[in-house]
């Protein structure tokens, strides 16, 4: 197949996000494409087949926006932008182009690392749905981003004065390990459960804003036990680590939402910390209300992960051993 060059012309941010500390974004463009990626200057000189060039332009493309809206380009963002290249060839409809635009009624905040914008399709379905649904349940492995936009879109309904309140909840379940008695009051008891969504929030808001926001009531954070009689009304809702919820503990907290509220529910129904997984709230919530009217459900997968690309493989292998072995095979069914 003949290889041909084309020029893609860069502002200087956009070019120095592409090619990256020692060029390694460069590196990992040119070795998943099999094309060479030069820097003549004011943009990069893709040389490869037409196919080969095409992907490799969508991912630059893909890089250059988001670096133009002010976001830092890791190398997360560029395995994250190359997987969506080789998984979705074709051009995407416009305005859903990852990494270009975020869904209408979805302004999220600026964080400290830059614009905060969906990098994968998932993501871009996950806050269409946010912004439509008044229930939404992310669900999937870690590091697909479910808890960090889950937060964002919450931060933003809250700096625009679209809700007031923004309630974070999640089971006081541990991880296999018995903390016993924590000291302080609640918000002590509590926040060391709730660390992924306040480093989450920390980065969107601001430590003193989030401090401040807290203080006034605007930000709480409680067990689900404490969520029991109450109407949340006006409010966004997250219900974190879903998984570890019982069946009576989902129902309760789905029936929480009053007026003017929206709740998104997130977790992974692979790491159930429970004694007895059968009793999973999340996986029978998804299972009996997956067709209601206002319910969304977004199933991140593997791909999905925009951490380090050693977890995608690590979650990889996970889904291939459970899938193998199956210790709990009808998880989803009424026990």
């Amino acid at each position: 197949m003949a290889r041909e060059s084309e020029f893609l012309s860069l502002s200087d941010a956009a070019l120095r996000a592409v090619i990256g500390p020692q060029s390694r974004h460069l590196a990992l463009i040119e070795d998943a494409f099999k094309v060479l990626v030069e820097t003549p200057g004011g943009g990069v000189s893709i040389n490869g087949s037409t196919r080969d060039r095409a992907q490799a332009r969508r991912v630059i493309e893909a890089l250059s926006n988001r670096a133009e809206a002010g976001a830092e380009i890791t190398e997360a963002d560029v395995r994250t932008a190359l997987g969506v290249a080789v998984t979705q060839p074709r051009p995407e409809p416009a305005g859903r182009s990852v990494g270009r635009s975020v869904p209408e009624g979805a302004a999220l905040p600026v964080g400290r690392r830059g614009a905060i914008a969906p990098k994968t399709a998932s993501q871009a379905r996950y806050l269409e749905m946010l912004g439509r649904c008044e229930l939404t349940f992310g669900v999937g492995p870690a590091g697909t981003g479910k808890t960090f936009l889950a937060a964002a879109y919450g931060a933003s309904l809250l700096k625009r004065g679209q809700v007031d309140r923004l309630v974070i909840t999640r089971p006081a379940v541990e991880a296999g390990e018995k903390l016993g008695f924590l000291p302080g009051d609640l918000n002590e008891k509590v926040d060391p459960y709730l660390a992924p969504i306040w480093e989450s929030l920390n980065d969107i808001l601001g430590v003193d804003d989030v401090r401040r926001r807290r203080e006034k009531g605007e930000i709480e954070a409680a067990p689900i036990a404490f969520m029991r009689g109450r109407t949340l009304s006006h409010a966004f809702i997250i219900v974190d680590e879903a998984q570890n919820t019982s069946r009576m503990q989902m129902k309760m907290v789905l029936t929480r939402l009053g007026e003017g509220a929206r709740m998104v529910v997130t977790g992974d129904p692979s790491q159930v910390d429970l004694l007895n997984p059968r009793d999973s709230g999340l996986a029978h919530a998804l299972r009996i209300l997956k067709d209601v009217e206002g319910v969304g459900v977004q199933q991140f997968k593997s791909e999905d992960v925009v951490r380090h690309a050693m977890v995608e493989r690590i979650v990889r292998a996970y889904d291939s051993d459970a899938a193998r072995s199956r210790p709990f095979p009808d998880l989803e069914d009424d026990a």
